[in-house]
């Protein structure tokens, strides 16, 4: 692309995001998870300076404790001086498990986001964020009313020509890195019926987290021209790689969106530096 073309392009920017997920923040202050969130919120604001948001796939925490949440904000406040809303969805890691009233009330309290599920609205653009009604230890499970809000905001959304951003902790089958039945991280209960809602709707495009898969693996994208595009998020606490082996390591995607295209591209907070083979851009189609 030449220089010209891509200040151009950068001129008619209409709104950039970030998506971060698999901080597992834990109440040792000195923990790596947590030094990991630090850096990341400071390598965010010197690269995007202008973000319009930050969106978090969910395990926010390790354990869903009260005391890791504390720590969460703790971090946040120090270290996320001018950076812009966050919003949240809820990770197995935050929910799963235990009793699930408080559970869920202790994700609430803490990011003061209104329900298992809801949307955002930003500079226009519609943001979903799905979530788990029960309290599985990894998988999510979205009752018939969830699926059916999501059907009926996607579609009202796709009269405004314009694309919607969807989150969900947990990958469906066999689609973004780590998420095929041989690497068993995928999880979400309902996975034929979600499908069946996305296929409807080729105007968004879905981010998941949960499977922690380094963005330099193959299927960080998932097309396949029946479902919208869907990515996996990696993670900022550490990766995961096609060997099936834990890797040190921080990434998360930024986000950019043109009147006519949509650019994605991996960072790697460790480093702070943008990972050269991850990027990806598309034309936004009126009628997709």
């Amino acid at each position: 692309m030449r220089d010209e073309e891509s200040k151009e392009r950068k001129g008619n920017v209409r709104l950039q995001f970030q998506v971060i997920t698999d901080t597992h923040v834990r109440t040792d202050s000195g923990h790596a998870h947590n030094a990991n969130l630090a850096r990341a919120l400071e390598d965010i604001r010197r690269a995007a300076p202008s973000s319009d948001g930050i969106m978090h796939v969910g395990d926010i925490t390790d354990q869903g404790h009260e005391e890791e949440y504390a720590e969460f904000n703790k971090i946040w406040r120090e270290h996320g001086a001018g950076l812009p809303t966050a919003y949240y969805a809820s990770g197995n890691h935050d929910v799963g498990g235990g009793h699930w009233p408080s559970r869920l009330k202790a994700y609430l309290d803490a990011t003061e986001m209104n329900g298992p599920y809801h949307e955002h609205w930003v500079k226009g653009y519609l943001f979903i964020f799905l979530g788990t009604e029960e309290g599985l230890e990894l998988f999510s499970s979205l009752s018939e009313k969830q699926l059916s809000w999501l059907d009926g905001r996607l579609a009202e959304s796709r009269s405004l020509k314009l694309p919607a951003f969807v989150f969900l902790h947990q990958p469906l089958k066999d689609t973004v890195a780590g998420s095929h039945e041989s690497q068993k991280w995928y999880g979400v209960t309902q996975d034929e019926a979600l499908k069946e809602v996305l296929s409807k709707h080729r105007h968004a495009v879905l981010f998941t987290g949960h499977t922690h898969w380094e963005l330099e693996a193959p299927h960080t994208l998932f097309d396949d021209q029946q479902l919208p595009r869907m990515f996996n998020a990696a993670s900022v606490a550490y990766l995961w790689t096609d060997e099936d082996e834990h890797k040190d390591g921080s990434q998360g995607l930024f986000v950019e969106v043109y009147e006519d295209r949509i650019v994605v591209k991996g960072r790697d907070f460790a480093a702070g530096e943008w990972l050269e083979n991850v990027r990806y851009e598309w034309e936004i189609l009126e009628h997709p």
